[in-house]
């Protein structure tokens, strides 16, 4: 395997991908180059906006002697918690709308839930101010609805008797506290919830175009006929862009090894037709049949392609695997930053967990985050280019994996610490091998699902609040 020094190759990356005269024009440098290469969902999920009703509850008279008592200030309480609740849905591009009104009685919000139905809302926010009467019954009226309900309820204003029996619903997400980030959170999770029932994912797989959707999640599936990749990618000659976004990749690499520029640049000419494609058909997310499609041809594998992708908020699953696609979605909406889909191996010896596979983000600490280093290798089939992301040893990671089982799917959910990047070679397998210490787990090889995503950060409780809220069962390991 070659290896060459970032000098020598960023050398060779002006001359070759730009030329003498180019590069003296041109000085490609990170920020100017984010310019180039730029993709976004194209379909209806990123045209569709959330709608969430929100209202507050009280008693009308004054609070006296019961909780949260009199010497709590409601009026102050309204204005700040319905202020931070405008200003979060606005950063979100969620719809909120507010009921003007106080819902003084158990009737009125009778009333006001069945308008929400009636405007087919994407969720419920209660902010409650009280404890006593009306104020949890209309917690459970809004539960009865079916809408997905998020309750904020500062400190002063529940028992855990109050939260004990809608706390064991599904369909509904307690916030008792007084820290309003949390209730942030229950906005994401609406949103995310109504953008993956309205995204489309083109699936590149098979002879047949289709259209269909997911069962339970409602998810948009749109099958293109594998070859119509092929064909485009026949037809897309290497243009400035592509030259600019291969020596953009050339350049922040730290090295080259085995990969060459040639590989890269034909990797960013795969880029460049999946996002053709994306536009074309609408699509929020892409997915394919890579290694059946493609193995056997001389067209290179999307590795490099679905990187950049998923550096850039655009959901892109390897192998047409739909659970993958359904992951990557949540993931990003609910966390804003990208996952590493993998194939999970046991490591006996020191019993950890390794995600292996030749497709890695880069910008692992947050879409708009600095990138995680990488070099330019080949893929573990000895060809095409692979960004190989280097992961911070004593990262906090989560791992998920969405299993689409009849009638309730399931979701895998781990957390645990990066304990190693191991080399490929000398090891055997894809060339991205992240290996983790999981929390709690005795033993990885019977590990559950496939293609389970990493991503930075503990997210645990968080994944399993998701699926409380949209009804999936949580398979914490």
């Amino acid at each position: 395997m070659s290896v060459c020094t970032r000098r020598r190759f960023l050398v060779n990356a002006g001359c070759g991908l730009l030329g003498a005269a180019a590069l003296g024009k041109t000085r490609i440098l990170w920020a100017g180059a984010e310019r180039w290469g730029t993709v976004a969902p194209a379909g209806p999920g990123a045209k569709y906006i959330p709608r969430v009703m929100a209202a507050a509850v009280r008693r009308q008279e004054e609070y006296g002697m019961l909780w949260p008592g009199q010497i709590y200030d409601g009026v102050e309480a309204l204005e700040n918690y319905s202020r931070l609740a405008r200003t979060a849905a606005g950063e979100l591009g969620i719809d909120f709308e507010m009921e003007s009104r106080l819902i003084h009685s158990l009737e009125q919000a009778e009333a006001w839930v069945g308008r929400a139905a009636e405007k087919k809302a994407d969720g419920i926010f209660l902010i409650l101010l009280d404890r006593q009467q009306h104020a949890w019954p209309t917690v459970g009226k809004a539960a009865d609805s079916g809408i997905p309900t998020v309750v904020f309820a500062p400190v002063g204003t529940a028992f855990t008797t109050n939260t004990a029996g809608p706390a064991g619903r599904s369909g509904v997400y307690i916030c008792s506290t007084d820290d309003f980030s949390q209730a942030v959170y229950g906005l994401k999770m609406l949103k995310a919830r109504a953008k993956l029932r309205e995204m489309r994912f083109i699936v590149l797989e098979g002879d047949k175009r289709e259209d269909s959707r997911l069962e339970f999640f409602g998810t948009r599936l749109r099958r293109l006929p594998a070859k119509h990749f092929i064909e485009l990618y026949e037809k897309t000659a290497p243009d400035e862009e592509i030259r600019q976004i291969a020596a953009s990749f050339l350049q922040r690499a730290t090295r080259l090894a085995g990969a060459t520029e040639q590989d890269v640049l034909n990797g960013v000419r795969s880029f460049a037709v999946a996002r053709r494609i994306l536009e074309s058909e609408e699509g929020d997310g892409i997915t394919m049949d890579c290694l059946g499609a493609l193995g056997p041809t001389g067209v290179s594998l999307p590795c490099i392609s679905w990187a950049r992708m998923n550096d850039c908020g655009v959901p892109a699953a390897c192998e047409a695997d739909i659970e993958a696609c359904v992951t990557h979605a949540l993931v990003q909406y609910l966390f804003d930053r990208p996952g590493f889909q993998q194939d999970p191996v046991p490591e006996t010896a020191k019993n950890l967990l390794i995600g292996s596979h030749c497709s890695c983000p880069t910008r692992l600490n947050g879409f708009n985050q600095p990138p995680e280093p990488f070099y330019l290798s080949h893929h573990h089939g000895s060809r095409d280019a692979v960004p190989r992301t280097i992961w911070k040893v004593g990262q906090r990671v989560t791992v998920a994996d969405v299993l689409l089982e009849s009638p309730v799917p399931r979701m895998v959910i781990s957390a645990g610490e990066v304990t190693d990047n191991i080399a490929v070679p000398p090891a055997g397998g894809c060339v991205v091998a992240v290996g983790l210490k999981l929390d709690g787990v005795s033993e990885t090889l019977d590990y559950p699902g496939f293609h389970q995503l990493f991503f930075y950060g503990d997210f645990k409780r968080q994944l399993q609040d998701y699926c409380k809220l949209s009804g999936i069962q949580p398979l914490v390991v």
